[in-house]
């Protein structure tokens, strides 16, 4: 009884043996399969991709006739908002070139390429902006289309995008049967787009358009020098040799400064757009969920996102919602992760719940028949102005005379007048205010009455004549 007892546990033991045996077997066929099915080290060239992409990042000569025609061509592109015309400026733009040089030459400790892609990446950028800017001033198609508004901040997606977009394109370049990659990567990471909408606000002097932009397409251009960089470390190309011990500390030095002013705002950065997508996701999520509420309906929704106090505003039509309702959506807010937000729920109070329900049928309706007859009124408040202002402008330009040459032809004709003024005088007429132009003349003193009435009837005559003018008036002073 005993020996069979003991031989039972035994043979669970030697099962379960077995078993771990077997797990571990298939743990082990599966992770030498990944190896061998995502090794990085096939068909890698270290040497040419460093060659390669040194070459490629020189901006001079041709390079630089090819990117000014890409941005020329990105910008019509973004002015006609059509993406096939953007996809081809982006597909022969040479801005990738020196980016990935700046994350291979971090990679390599390679201090002097590093300098060199830098400058040749900074003079790419000055060249883009102003061949976009000079563009945008000189076309007559000034309205922000979608594609450029789309290109006016960065988003949590664009920073994951520029890291994949990076990544597969170090892996690509690096292979020795080099593949269409890098084309493919300029697509996706969108390079060009943002720089031609920094151009636009540069152009038209909106600033918001200008910095957003530009935020974009540094973030978009850090995280693939980023991606390159961390590729380049994983694959272990070689690391540039110093003769001088001294002068490779100080280089490596330089280096961590660079990847630490470089890495450290992009992590923040990064951090930051994640925190937006999923303030983002939760609101939209809280609305869905929380905002149907039976006799109201949502017209529109704003969501604002900030650092410190976010904002949702809700705008709604149909019967009023109570306080105490507003006070359980806040609280739900809280439950929902939405710390720091304000709702704030926008809804007009002069009608009546049974119009609700007809108004939130017809409210496209109306707001757009709203918005268009608010259009017209305000086209036709702004013509009436332009006609006021010309008319100003006319009488202006009637009481406006030649008075340094009429000056110098009176001296002339009339010796005897020593000093001339001219104004246009106001003068009232019960309820009629006229405009009179009016001369001031200091007539020689030692000149009679008689003859400065006499020359005074002649010369009103005359000014009358030379002027083109019904009424005038002379004043002696």
């Amino acid at each position: 009884m005993t020996e069979n007892s003991n031989s039972a546990p035994n043979m669970e033991q030697k099962s379960n043996q077995a078993l771990n045996v077997k797990i571990l077997r298939v743990l082990v066929a599966l992770r030498d399969f990944a190896r061998s099915t995502m090794f990085l080290g096939d068909d890698m060239d270290q040497e040419g991709t460093i060659e390669i992409i040194k070459k490629d990042m020189v901006f001079r000569g041709y390079v630089v006739w090819i990117l000014i025609c890409s941005i020329f061509i990105a910008s019509i592109g973004l002015n006609l908002n059509s993406t096939a015309v953007i996809i081809g400026a982006m597909l022969i733009s040479p801005l990738m070139a020196p980016i990935l040089a700046i994350g291979l030459s971090v990679g390599t400790n390679d201090w002097d390429t590093l300098k060199r892609a830098l400058k040749n990446f900074g003079v790419m950028v000055v060249v883009a902006l102003m061949t976009s800017t000079l563009y945008f001033l000189i076309t007559p198609l000034q309205e922000a289309q979608p594609e450029l508004l789309a290109r006016t901040s960065p988003t949590f997606l664009d920073a994951l995008i520029a890291i994949f977009g990076g990544l597969a394109g170090i892996i690509g370049i690096s292979r020795r049967s080099r593949g269409n990659v890098i084309p493919g990567v300029a697509i996706a990471t969108a390079l060009m787009p943002p720089l031609c909408t920094a151009g636009y606000g540069l152009a038209n002097g909106q600033w918001s358009f200008f910095f957003g932009a530009f935020y974009l397409f540094t973030l978009n251009s850090i995280f693939i020098a980023g991606a390159t960089f961390i590729i380049v470390r994983y694959l272990k190309f070689p690391l540039v040799s110093f003769v001088n011990s001294d002068t490779e500390k100080k280089v490596k030095r330089y280096m961590l400064a660079f990847v630490i002013l470089v890495i450290l705002p992009s992590a923040w950065i990064f951090y930051g757009l994640v925190r937006e997508t999923i303030f983002l996701g939760r609101a939209e999520t809280f609305i869905t969920q929380n905002l149907e509420i039976e006799g109201t309906e949502v017209i529109s929704k704003k969501i604002t996102y900030t650092d410190t106090i976010s904002r949702i505003d809700i705008f709604i039509m149909g019967e009023p919602i109570a306080e105490q309702t507003k006070k359980q959506l806040e609280k739900t807010m809280l439950e929902q992760g939405l710390e720091n937000t304000i709702l704030k729920i926008h809804q007009p109070k002069d009608v009546s719940a049974d119009l609700a329900g007809k108004l939130s049928k017809e409210v496209r309706v109306g707001i757009l028949e709203d918005l268009y007859k608010r259009n017209e009124d305000l086209i036709t408040e702004k013509n009436q102005r332009i006609v006021e202002l010309e008319n100003q402008v006319f009488q202006y330009q009637r009481g406006a005379i030649p008075f340094e040459g009429l000056s110098k032809e009176m001296a002339a004709l009339y010796p005897n007048i020593e000093r001339v003024s001219y104004s246009l005088s106001l003068q009232m007429n019960g309820t009629k205010i006229d405009t009179i132009p009016t001369f001031m003349m200091g007539w020689n003193k030692s000149q009679s009455s008689k003859s400065k009435s006499d020359d005074k009837i002649i010369l009103q005559a005359w000014l009358k004549q030379r002027l083109e003018l019904d009424t005038l008036r002379i004043v002696e002073y």
